[in-house]
């Protein structure tokens, strides 16, 4: 997900969507602790859209 496609959503959404990607980083630690994930680069990309939503929620509060 591009930073851009976040600006546009509202605080509410940025906090589901923030709730929604750490759901889906615990199944992946979980599936990885495993050894039953398929693509472990997935992991640094929702790390990284994580990243993406906590900023765009601080820029969005100041």
């Amino acid at each position: 997900m591009k930073a851009t496609e976040l600006r546009e959503l509202s605080t509410e959404q940025l906090e589901a969507k923030l709730k929604e990607l750490k759901s889906e980083l615990f199944t992946l630690r979980f599936q990885h602790a495993i050894n039953q994930l398929d693509n472990p680069h997935k992991l640094v990309d929702v790390k990284r859209d994580i990243a993406r939503v906590m900023t765009v929620m601080s820029e969005k509060n100041v």
